[in-house]
């Protein structure tokens, strides 16, 4: 029994992928937005939840959520896919484009999902440099695509954990040089400066996926997205499995898209508080990056990064330890929070290295 009863191991995924939670005043390791949703969200979500049928199963298709998203971002529902988070969206993309004998492109450091979850679905990983500023290195996408001959090119821009978004001109150099789908990975596309939405089509072979978890306020919800070719969403959709997208979650995604307005102001008020702890940062001991996300990326110069991470804990401030990630030797990642939570940060941060 106890065999049957061993999972199947072979290319080490036992440890999973974490991110520790201790219990803080100031929370600011997880990306998350630090403002909640607009009360008139909450009450219109809880109106409509009455006039759910519990009974029943939910949209198979999810069409009034795909045809909201669709019409934000000026594309037909049948361009849209919805699933539980973007990492399920990410992990459907793999299950129908990856598997074994294909392969996926990632270029590190990077967001570890991308490796973890082919991995999973038992797709090999190539794995390229980046440059000395983390952005893309375009003669990377080439080597990927000469030695492995990808049949997905990740690309995450902004990228997680170093922050730098990808200019337009290197999205369109990768299409040009990927032989497979590029998958543009916008979980922080709000915050900067362009989208790769302008380039989808249903000739080209990209997808964008985007998340409600930060700038929409619903990491609880679970919920994410991909917008691309036709013909990917219908393969897509004969992997998902059947009623994979709540009533509740397709209800709430809808009715969260009235609210651009409000969400547009978070955003810009993130964007503020980014460049004022960024500012912050420069002051002190730390070497840091700029970041087009709503996180900073910093290394500590006076003492390791574990030790501030843990000093920091005992003040009740809590960010990511990221020093273990490809090339973050000794790297902190710092979420943007409210104004009060950044100055706490700051003032936690000095004190330790002032130590």
């Amino acid at each position: 029994m106890s065999n049957l009863l061993s999972p199947n191991d072979e290319q080490g995924l036992s440890s999973g992928y974490h991110s520790p939670q201790v219990t803080v005043d100031v929370r600011l390791n997880t990306n998350e937005s630090p403002y909640p949703p607009p009360r008139a969200f909450v009450h219109a979500l809880a109106t409509e939840l009455a006039e759910v049928a519990f009974n029943r199963y939910p949209d198979r298709d999810a069409r009034e959520l795909r045809a909201a998203l669709g019409r934000l971002h000026g594309v037909g529902p049948e361009q849209v896919f919805v699933a539980n988070g973007s990492n399920e969206v990410l992990q459907t993309l793999l299950l129908t484009y990856g598997g074994p004998g294909r392969r996926a492109a990632v270029f590190e450091p990077t967001y570890a999902l991308h490796s973890h979850l082919s991995r999973l679905t038992r797709t090999g990983v190539w794995v390229g440099d980046r440059q000395p500023d983390f952005h893309l290195d375009l003669g990377e996408v080439k080597r990927a695509a000469a030695e492995a001959d990808p049949a997905i090119t990740f690309v995450c821009s902004p990228n997680n954990p170093t922050g730098g978004a990808e200019p337009r001109a290197v999205v369109e150099e990768v299409l040009d040089l990927a032989p497979g789908l590029v998958v543009v990975d916008e979980a922080y596309g709000q915050f900067a400066p362009w989208s790769a939405l302008e380039l989808v089509g249903n000739d080209v072979g990209l997808v964008v996926v985007r998340t409600y978890s930060k700038t929409w306020s619903m990491a609880a919800t679970r919920l994410g997205y991909l917008v691309g070719p036709a013909a990917v969403i219908t393969e897509l959709e004969h992997r998902v499995l059947p009623y994979h997208l709540d009533a509740v979650k397709q209800a709430a995604g809808r009715l969260a898209l009235r609210f651009t307005t409000e969400m547009e102001a978070r955003v810009a008020a993130v964007k503020d508080e980014r460049s004022r702890v960024h500012d912050g940062l420069e002051k002190l001991a730390v070497e840091t990056w700029p970041s087009d996300a709503n996180f900073l990326l910093f290394r500590p110069t006076t003492r390791k990064g574990r030790e501030v991470w843990a000093a920091l804990v005992q003040r009740s401030v809590l960010v990511r330890d990221v020093g273990d990630w490809p090339r973050l030797s000794g790297c902190l990642r710092v979420t943007v929070g409210t104004p009060a939570e950044n100055d706490a940060f700051l003032g936690a941060l000095s004190e330790v290295l002032d130590r």
